[in-house]
C-alpha cells in the first residue's frame, strides 16, 4: 500500500514537472521570453484550435495540479475512517482534470474570437485597455459571493468530502468534478489575466500558480484573497490611466 501511494504521488509530481517543461519548451520555439515578450519569430500557430487547445490543456495540468495537492491529502485522511480508496483518489483526480480540460476548451474558443476581433494579438496580448479592464474586473470578483463559495469549497475540502463522500473509483470521480468546478468558479480570473501580459509568459503563469497555491491553504488562503483583490483593481486603474495620460 506504501509503495502504491508513493508511485501515485511521484506520477502525479512527475506531470506536473513535465507540464512545466512542455510549457517552457513551447514559449521558447513562440520565440518569446520568460516575462512573454516576443524576441523572434513567432513559430507557434495560435489561429488553430488543435495547438491551442493543447497548449492550454498542459497549462491547467502545470498551473492547477499544484493546487490540488491539499485536496488529494484531505482524501487521503478520511480513506481509512470513510472507506475511500486509491481508486477513489484518481476518481478524484481524474474528475478534476476533466473539468479543467474543458474550461481549456472554453478559454481557447475566448482567444481564438478575441484574435479574430483584433483584441488579442498573436501571442495572446491584449491591447493596454482590455487589460486594464480585465485586472479591474478580476481584482472586483475577488470580493464577489461567487468568489468567497467557490473559495471556501477549495479552502476546506475535507468539508466538501465530508458532506459529499462517495466511495470507490466513480464516487471519487463525481467529487472530482464537483470540486473542479468549484475550482473553476475561483480561479477562472488568473486564466484570464493570462491575456494580459501574454499567455506564453511563465512569469505569469509562475506568479499565478503560486497564489493559487497560497490561496488554497487552510493556514494562509483566507488572509490573500481580498488583498489580492485591491492590488489587482489598483494595477488595472494605474494601467488604465498610464494608458490615458
Amino acid at each position: 500500500m506504501v509503495a502504491i501511494r508513493s508511485i501515485l504521488w511521484l506520477s502525479f509530481f512527475g506531470v506536473i514537472l513535465a507540464s512545466w517543461a512542455f510549457l517552457y519548451m513551447m514559449a521558447m520555439m513562440s520565440g518569446v521570453d520568460l516575462i512573454g515578450r516576443p524576441v523572434g519569430m513567432n513559430m507557434m500557430p495560435m489561429e488553430a484550435f488543435g495547438p491551442l487547445f493543447a497548449m492550454w490543456a498542459i497549462m491547467m495540468a502545470a498551473m492547477m495540479l499544484p493546487t490540488m495537492v491539499p485536496t488529494l491529502r484531505a482524501y487521503e485522511d478520511l480513506m481509512q475512517s470513510a472507506n475511500g480508496t486509491r481508486a477513489g483518489w484518481l476518481g478524484v483526480l481524474l474528475g478534476y482534470a476533466i473539468v479543467w480540460v474543458a474550461f481549456a476548451a472554453l478559454i481557447t474558443a475566448a482567444q481564438l474570437w478575441l484574435a479574430s476581433a483584433g483584441l488579442v494579438d498573436e501571442l495572446g496580448i491584449a491591447p493596454t485597455w482590455l487589460s486594464a479592464g480585465l485586472l479591474v474586473v478580476v481584482g472586483a470578483f475577488q470580493f464577489t459571493r461567487v468568489k468567497e463559495v467557490c473559495h471556501g469549497v477549495c479552502h476546506a475540502p475535507t468539508m466538501y468530502f465530508l458532506g459529499h463522500w462517495r466511495t470507490g473509483a466513480l464516487g471519487g470521480l463525481r467529487m472530482g468534478l464537483g470540486l473542479g468546478a468549484f475550482c473553476v468558479g475561483c480561479c477562472w480570473g488568473f486564466m484570464a489575466l493570462g491575456f494580459v501580459g501574454g499567455v506564453m509568459s511563465l512569469l505569469w503563469m509562475g506568479a499565478a500558480t503560486l497564489f493559487m497555491v497560497i490561496e488554497k491553504l487552510p493556514q494562509l488562503g483566507a488572509f490573500v484573497t481580498r488583498p489580492m483583490g485591491y492590488a489587482l483593481i489598483a494595477a488595472g486603474l494605474w494601467l488604465g490611466v498610464s494608458n490615458v495620460l
